[in-house]
């Protein structure tokens, strides 16, 4: 035999036992695979609540996501619509606006999807208004007019493609307000009566709430609450106070605390602190919500080793936003030209970013599993790519046309 032929026949023989890349199963759905574990859920905006188009979509598109929606998921939380500068942008009982919300809310009714509240108080994304007062800002803040409030957006959490709140500034928008402020009683009255209308509006048809988002410090100081206007003129209990009105207003939904980073461990533990805290006080706190907003370096233990810990609180888990990023921004290989390597190898680079995140996903969800008697719900931040806010970072199990990636066959393969 040549030795052509030995290479061919070798070559036939290994690629015939070489196992193909499985494919997807168009008959499988993530709400029943999990079925026995937890709720999976996606955030929606209002096109697809409403029947209209989404930011981007075209008709025909809004209605794939919508059969997309229905098919695969049996939980929903709102990208924009149930956060205070949406739900309340004007001072008094008649500020609010109900729109958004109602259609939201409806929808999960009707469709039988459980419905989840995102976000009652938070330092972003609240209206000037809310902090305004007659009180003299304390020494060393300039003082200036309020600033406007940004247009509606688009987008999840967050302005262009950042997170909003993740700068130095909170309160008003995006915008650190600076001029006269409320007093702490003038504070917590506006914080009851919006709570109050808000989550007694939807009193048995919200499930669970996002009753205190990010509230937790960033970096490796020893504080452990971020300084927000919250903080600054209501104190430290602002964040029991919140929960206090939540139960009043319906003593049967779910109160959540929800924050990002917890997979860091310095920042974990600033949450544990913060949670003994409060069941110390006896505040009516009932699930921690995880974002998990990670990347393609996720692994199986790192994610473990997260849950574990959170789980030591004894309270369910509820993973909240869930995606992973697979941009080069972070993840960049040494010496690589993204655009003209995308075109040289012919699609190669999104091959293996499509492998990574399928493998980071197999990982996380196969901690999940594991830790099923703790998580209870987990929710992706987006249908699909398209309407992800970290769209460009393709971090989501469905592509912009709705087709399933390889990582949605390894999230089902972890439920087998």
């Amino acid at each position: 035999m040549t030795t052509i032929a030995r290479t061919t026949l070798l070559a036939a023989a290994l690629f015939a036992i070489a196992p193909a890349a499985p494919a997807a199963d168009p008959s499988a759905t993530l709400k029943d695979a999990f079925k026995k574990d937890f709720l999976v859920g996606t955030a929606v905006n209002r096109g697809l609540v409403t029947g209209g188009t989404a930011f981007r979509r075209t008709a025909e598109q809004s209605a794939a996501d919508a059969a997309l929606l229905t098919a695969q998921f049996n939980q929903i939380s709102p990208e924009n619509d149930l956060k205070w500068e949406s739900l309340h942008p004007r001072d008094g009982t008649n500020g609010y606006n109900f729109t958004g919300a109602d259609a939201y809310v409806d929808y999960g009714v009707q469709h039988g999807l459980t419905v989840v509240g995102h976000t009652l108080i938070w330092h972003s994304q609240t209206p000037t208004w809310v902090f305004a007062g007659t009180n003299p800002p304390p020494a060393g803040v300039t003082n200036s007019p309020p600033p406007a409030a940004p247009a509606a957006l688009s987008g999840t959490n967050g302005p262009g493609a950042g997170r909003a709140g993740r700068g130095p500034g909170f309160g008003g928008g995006f915008g650190r307000y600076t001029g006269p402020r409320a007093s702490r009683e003038e504070l917590l009255a506006r914080m009851r009566e919006h709570i109050h209308t808000v989550v007694g509006r939807y009193k048995g048809k919200i499930k669970s709430w996002d009753v205190v988002n990010e509230a937790i410090a960033d970096g490796p100081g020893t504080n452990v609450l971020r300084n927000s206007l919250w903080l600054e003129i209501v104190g430290p209990d602002f964040i029991a106070k919140a929960f206090e009105y939540a139960h009043e207003a319906d003593p049967d939904a779910i109160l959540r605390y929800n924050d990002y980073g917890l997979e860091n461990p310095v920042k974990r533990q600033k949450l544990l602190t913060l949670i003994k805290s409060l069941q110390a006080q006896k505040v009516p706190i009932h699930a921690i919500g995880s974002q998990a907003h990670i990347n393609v370096s996720m692994t199986f233990d790192t994610m473990d080793q997260t849950l574990a810990e959170i789980d030591s609180l004894g309270l369910p888990i509820h993973i909240t936003e869930l995606d992973v990023n697979s941009a080069q921004a972070g993840q960049r290989g040494v010496g690589a030209d993204i655009a003209n390597n995308a075109a040289t190898t012919q699609g190669g680079l999104v091959s293996d970013a499509d492998r990574k995140l399928a493998d980071a996903y197999a990982a996380i969800f196969r901690a999940f599993v594991k830790h099923h008697d703790a998580v209870k719900m987990v929710t992706f931040w987006g249908l699909n790519d398209a309407l992800s806010w970290r769209s460009a970072g393709k971090p989501l199990l469905f592509d912009a046309n709705d087709q399933p990636k390889p990582a949605f066959t390894a999230v089902i393969a972890e439920a087998k």
